[in-house]
C-alpha cells in the first residue's frame, strides 16, 4: 500500500508539474536562409499549397529574384513542414502528421550547394518524428517527439559521445559547433565547444524560459514573463514584453508581445522603416540577413543588406505556412488556420506569459484577475487528480486480476503486439537514421520503391533467382539498362507467443541493417557491391551488381557442365573469395567477421570472378586474432565453428573454419551436410579430412572434374592440406586469412608450372 502511495503521489506531482509550467508552441520554422556565396543568398520558404494538403517549398536568391527549383530525389507524396539553412545548405523535414505512417516517423533531407555549381542532394535522417529543428552555418539539430532526445547531423561524433540522459522539452538552437535548448523545468542548456565540450553553459542566467534562440556566439532567451536575457552584455537590449528573438552576426531582432519588431546591433541596426508599422508572426536570421512573416496575410518581407534592403518594398513570398500544422495546442491558434492545413490539423501560436496577447477577446469583466487564475489552476489539479485516482485504481485492479486471466485476453493481445511491432519499427529507422547521419553509404543510390516495383514486375516469380539471409532475390533490369540483383526481405506477421513480436521479423530487421552498414562501407573487387537501397511502405530493399554466373555452390552441386569444371579454375575462385575475406579481416576498420560463410554466398560475375556475398549475419570483430565476441552462435549448420558454437566465442577464425568447409565441397563435390551409402547425414569434415591426413585425397575427390595434370595433383593435395588446417578443432592452431591467401597463389601458381611448395602438409598456418 505504501508502494501505491509513492507511485500515485509522484505521478500528483509530476502532473501539477506539467501544470504550473507553461506549455510550449513548436517554433519550426517554414523560412531558411542559406549563403551560396559572399555575393548570393538563398531565401527558401514552405507556401501554401492550393489543394491544402501538402505546402509548396520555394526558393529565391537576392541576386535572381525569381524563384528556382532545387533538385530533388523526394517524390511529390511528401510534404514538409520545417526547412532550416546555414552556410551552402538547405534542410527539409517531413511531416507524420501528414503522412499515413502508423510509427509517425520523420525524414529530414538536404541539399548542399557545392563550389563547383552542382547540387548534392541527401537523406540524413529517418526516425521518429521530430517536433523541432534548427541549425547554424555547419550543423542541423532537432528534438524526437516521443523521447525529447536531443539529435544532431552534419556534426562529427556528436551523437557519440552527447551523453544519452541530455533531454530537452523543446526550442532547440544551434549556433556555431554548440547547441541550446529548453529543460522540462525551463532551463537553457547548451552543449558543444561553445562551453567546454559538451558541458552545460554556465553563464547564461537560471530561469524559467519559453524561448531560446543561438546565434554564432550568443544565446537569448526569453521568460515565462516576456522578459529578454542575452549573454552578450555589451550590447544594450531593448526592454519590455517579447514573444520570440532571432540572432545574427552582431545583430538582433525581436518580436514584442504586439507583434511589433525592434531590432538592434553594431552599426546602429535598425528595422527598415517601411516595416516598422507592421506586425510580425514570425523570425529568421542568419548572418545579417533577417526576414519576417506579416500576421496580416503571412507574406515574408527580408532585410539586412543592400540588395535586401534596395527591395524591402517587395514581397519575397507569399502565403509563407507561419507555423507547423499540428494536432492540438496549448494555447491559442492562429487565425485562418484552416487555409494552411489539412484535416483536423491546426497552427499553434507561441504560448505568452506575464501578459494575454492583445488580439486575443478580452473576458466579459475586462480580464483574467490573479484570483480567477488561482481558482482555474486549482480547479484544474482537483479535475485531474480525480481522473489520475480513477484510472490509478483501474490500474490496480487489473494488475491484481493479471493471474486469474484465462481466455479472455484477446483484445489486449493484439493492442501489445501492435505496440511490439511499432517499437521493432522505430528500432529499424532509428538504425537506419544513424547509418546515414554517420556518413556510411554516401555512394549508394536511395530507390523509389515503384522503380523496384517496376523493374521486377511486382516481384514477380519468374524473376525471383534465389533466396538471401534475409528475404528472396530477383534479377532486374533498371531504366537505365544496368542489370541488378535485388534482395527484397520477407515481412512476417508478428507472433501471438509469449515472446512477443516474431523473432524472425526482428531478425529480418537486423539482416537489412547489417547488409547495408557493412556494404556501404567496404570496396574490394571480391566483394559483392551494394548499388543502393529502399526503404519505403514498410518495404525493405537492397540493390546488388548482378552476378551472371550465379552461386559456386549450384556450380559444385547443381551443374555437370561448368567452366568451373576444372582444378586450375576451383583454386582461382577459392584464392579470390580468400582475397575478398582478407579484406575484411585485414583492411576494413573495424574488422569485419562475415559468420555466414559458405558456397552459395560466394558468387560469379561474368568473367568468372569469385565474390563474397550476403552480410547479414556480420558483426564488426576485434582489433587482433587473440580477442573475441562473447554472443550466441550463428550461421549456417555444416559450415559453424565449433569452437564458436560451443564456447560462443566469436574471432576472425571462425570465418577460417568455414572457409575450410568451402574449400572441402570444392575438392570433394561433397555437401557440407549430405547422405552417404546408408542414407545417414554425415559432415563433409568427418568423411574427407581422414583420406586428407592419410595421404588419399585422390579418393575422394570430385568424379565430375577430370583428373588433375601432373602439375595440378600437387597443387590440390597442397589445398588439401590447407583446408585441414582451417577446420583445426582450436581456433589458435587455424592459419589467418592474408596466409591461406599467400599459399592459395602459391597453388594457383602450381597448376602451370612445377610446383615448389615451401609450407609442409599441415604447417601452412606457422
Amino acid at each position: 500500500m505504501a508502494d501505491s502511495l509513492s507511485f500515485f503521489s509522484l505521478l500528483s506531482l509530476t502532473l501539477f508539474l506539467l501544470l504550473i509550467l507553461p506549455s510550449l508552441s513548436s517554433s519550426l520554422s517554414t523560412v531558411s536562409i542559406s549563403h551560396i556565396n559572399s555575393n548570393q543568398t538563398l531565401i527558401c520558404a514552405l507556401t501554401k499549397s492550393p489543394t491544402h494538403q501538402r505546402t509548396q517549398f520555394n526558393c529565391s536568391t537576392t541576386s535572381s529574384p525569381a524563384l528556382i527549383q532545387l533538385p530533388s530525389n523526394v517524390g511529390t507524396s511528401h510534404s514538409f513542414v520545417g526547412i532550416v539553412g546555414g552556410t551552402r545548405f538547405v534542410c527539409a523535414l517531413s511531416s507524420p502528421f501528414l503522412s499515413s505512417s502508423a510509427t509517425l516517423t520523420s525524414f529530414l533531407v538536404c541539399w548542399r550547394f557545392l563550389l563547383d555549381g552542382r547540387t548534392v542532394y541527401k537523406r540524413v535522417y529517418l526516425g521518429p518524428s521530430l517536433k523541432d529543428i534548427d541549425s547554424g552555418e555547419t550543423h542541423v539539430c532537432g528534438i524526437v517527439s516521443s523521447t525529447n532526445q536531443l539529435l544532431c547531423w552534419q556534426w562529427n561524433q556528436f551523437n557519440d559521445f552527447i551523453p544519452n540522459r541530455i533531454q530537452l522539452r523543446s526550442s532547440v538552437a544551434v549556433g556555431e559547433n554548440y547547441v541550446c535548448g529548453l529543460t522540462e523545468f525551463g532551463e537553457i542548456r547548451c552543449l558543444g565547444d561553445y562551453t567546454n565540450r559538451f558541458n552545460t553553459i554556465k553563464s547564461f542566467p537560471v530561469g524559467n524560459y519559453s524561448v531560446v534562440s543561438a546565434g554564432y556566439n550568443r544565446v537569448c532567451g526569453i521568460d515565462s514573463g516576456g522578459g529578454l536575457d542575452c549573454t552578450d552584455e555589451t550590447m544594450e537590449k531593448p526592454n519590455g514584453v517579447f514573444k520570440s528573438v532571432s540572432i545574427g552576426d552582431n545583430r538582433f531582432c525581436a518580436i514584442r508581445v504586439d507583434g511589433r519588431v525592434i531590432c538592434w546591433g553594431e552599426n546602429d541596426f535598425r528595422l527598415p522603416e517601411n516595416l516598422q508599422q507592421f506586425s510580425f508572426a514570425g523570425l529568421q536570421a542568419n548572418r545579417g540577413v533577417f526576414c519576417g512573416i506579416l500576421t496580416t496575410n503571412y507574406s515574408l518581407y527580408c532585410w539586412g543588406n543592400e540588395s535586401l534592403n534596395s527591395i524591402s518594398n517587395s514581397i519575397v513570398f507569399e502565403d509563407v505556412v507561419p507555423g507547423l500544422c499540428t494536432s492540438s495546442c496549448a494555447c491559442r491558434t492562429i487565425p485562418n488556420y484552416m487555409t494552411f492545413c489539412g484535416s483536423d490539423l491546426m497552427i499553434c501560436e507561441p504560448c505568452v506569459y506575464g501578459r494575454a496577447p492583445p488580439e486575443s477577446p478580452p473576458p466579459q469583466n475586462g480580464g483574467w484577475s490573479n484570483q480567477m487564475v488561482a481558482y482555474m489552476v486549482v480547479g484544474s489539479i482537483g479535475c485531474l487528480s480525480f481522473v489520475l485516482v480513477f484510472v490509478f485504481m483501474i490500474f490496480r485492479f487489473c494488475k491484481s486480476s493479471e493471474g486469474s486471466r484465462v481466455h479472455n485476453s484477446g483484445p489486449m493481445e493484439d493492442i501489445q503486439i501492435a505496440s511490439q511491432v511499432q517499437n521493432s519499427n522505430r528500432i529499424l529507422v532509428k538504425k537506419l537514421s544513424h547509418l546515414i547521419s554517420m556518413g556510411n553509404g554516401n555512394h549508394l543510390q536511395e530507390f523509389a520503391l515503384q522503380t523496384i516495383m517496376d523493374a521486377t514486375d511486382n516481384f514477380s516469380s519468374d524473376h525471383r533467382i534465389g533466396v538471401g539471409s534475409f528475404g528472396s532475390v530477383y534479377h532486374a533490369i533498371l531504366n537505365d539498362g544496368r542489370k541488378v540483383a535485388v534482395k527484397r526481405a520477407e515481412l512476417t506477421n508478428p507472433s501471438r507467443c509469449a515472446g512477443g513480436i516474431n523473432k524472425r521479423q526482428e531478425d529480418t530487421n537486423n539482416a537489412f541493417v547489417n547488409e547495408l552498414e557493412f556494404l556501404s562501407r567496404v570496396n574490394h573487387k571480391n566483394l559483392v557491391q551494394l548499388l543502393g537501397f529502399c526503404e519505403e511502405n514498410n518495404e525493405l530493399v537492397l540493390v546488388y551488381e548482378y552476378m551472371e554466373n550465379g552461386s559456386l555452390h549450384d556450380h559444385i552441386h547443381n551443374l555437370y557442365s561448368s567452366y568451373i569444371m576444372s582444378w586450375s579454375a576451383r583454386i582461382k575462385v577459392a584464392l579470390d573469395a580468400a582475397r575478398g575475406l582478407q579484406y575484411l579481416h585485414v583492411y576494413a576498420d573495424p574488422p569485419i567477421i562475415h559468420r555466414d560463410i559458405k558456397s552459395s554466398n560466394i558468387l560469379l560475375d561474368g568473367e568468372w570472378t569469385g565474390k563474397v556475398s550476403d552480410f547479414g549475419l556480420s558483426l564488426m570483430g576485434p582489433s587482433d586474432d587473440e580477442s573475441h565476441l562473447s554472443l550466441h552462435a550463428a550461421g549456417t549448420v555444416g559450415y559453424m565453428d565449433p569452437e564458436y558454437y560451443k564456447f560462443e566465442q566469436l574471432t576472425t577464425k571462425s570465418d577460417v573454419y568455414s572457409f575450410g568447409v568451402v574449400l572441402l565441397e570444392l575438392l570433394s563435390g561433397h555437401r557440407a551436410i549430405h547422405q552417404n551409402e546408408a542414407g545417414e547425414r554425415r559432415n563433409v569434415v568427418d568423411l574427407v579430412v581422414p583420406y586428407i591426413v592419410h595421404d588419399e585425397i585422390h579418393r575422394v575427390l570430385d568424379h565430375k572434374v577430370p583428373p588433375p595434370t601432373p602439375f595440378e595433383i600437387e597443387a590440390v593435395k597442397y589445398v588439401g592440406y590447407l583446408a585441414v588446417d582451417c577446420v583445426t578443432l582450436e581456433g589458435k592452431d587455424r592459419p589467418t586469412m592474408s596466409e591461406l591467401v599467400t599459399c592459395l597463389e602459391k597453388a594457383l601458381a602450381a597448376c602451370f608450372t612445377l610446383p615448389s611448395f615451401s609450407c609442409s602438409a599441415s604447417g601452412s598456418s606457422s
